[in-house]
Formats: C-alpha cells, structure tokens, sequence
C-alpha cells in the first residue's frame, strides 16, 4: 500500500497504468493542483503522451497546458470512485484552467472500460 499523493504512490500508479492501451496522438502535460491538505496544498503533474503517462511527479510543471484544482476532500471522493469527476466539474468543484480542447481530448481515455478498471487496481493500493 501506498500513501495517497506521495511520489511512492504516483510511481506506483505510473507503473500500473503502464498497460493502457496506446493512444496516438493523445498528448498532455497536466497540472494537479490539490488544496486544503494538512501541511498545505498538494502540486503534482502528469506528462501524457500518446494516452500513456510517461512522468508522474510532485511539484509543479512549468508550462503545463491543463491545470485541475480541487480541494483535498472532494479529491477523496474522486480517487474512492464517490464523485464522478466530470460531475465534480459540473457542480464547480474542480476548477478547469487553460487548453480546454486539450482537456476534452482526454475525455475518451477517462470513460473507457480499461481505465475504469485502473482506478480500481489503483483504489486497492492506496491509503489514504
């Protein structure tokens, strides 16, 4: 098990995502931005390319094309499966900043059957 938001835990679920499918021409830099965490906000970024994260690491990604923020509980949720993140970004919880073509691209990859099954894997080996 890995504690959530650590780099333990984004090089474990780097791994683990490593057998999604491949995506051509699906490419992100993405900018998480998680507040309200005991000790401070939480910064950690996603480098995609071709549907694949290739870099998962804390701190903050210059230049990044998307950035996300939410708050610290409502990223539970999400990351539990409680809160579905496009309704969390329908009800104004989860802030949307910069290339949101970038963005909708994405959406394919998030509502698959394969990486539904990843958040799962990834629920099992998490502590939060």
């Amino acid at each position: 098990m890995s504690k959530w938001l650590t780099q333990e835990w984004l090089d474990e679920t780097q791994r683990m995502a490593e057998g999604q499918p491949e995506r051509p021409g699906v490419n992100a830099t993405l900018q998480y931005v998680v507040t309200g965490a005991e000790g401070g906000n939480i910064d950690y970024y996603w480098v995609i390319k071709d549907g694949k994260i290739v870099e998962s690491k804390l701190g903050k990604l210059e230049g990044a094309e998307i950035t996300l923020t939410l708050g610290y509980a409502d990223a539970i949720k999400v990351q539990k499966g409680e809160l579905d993140a496009n309704a969390a970004f329908m009800q104004g919880k989860v802030k949307i900043d910069g290339n949101m073509g970038k963005m909708m691209s994405l959406l394919p990859i998030t509502n698959s059957p394969e990486y539904k099954q990843l958040q799962k894997d990834i629920l099992e080996i998490t502590e939060f």
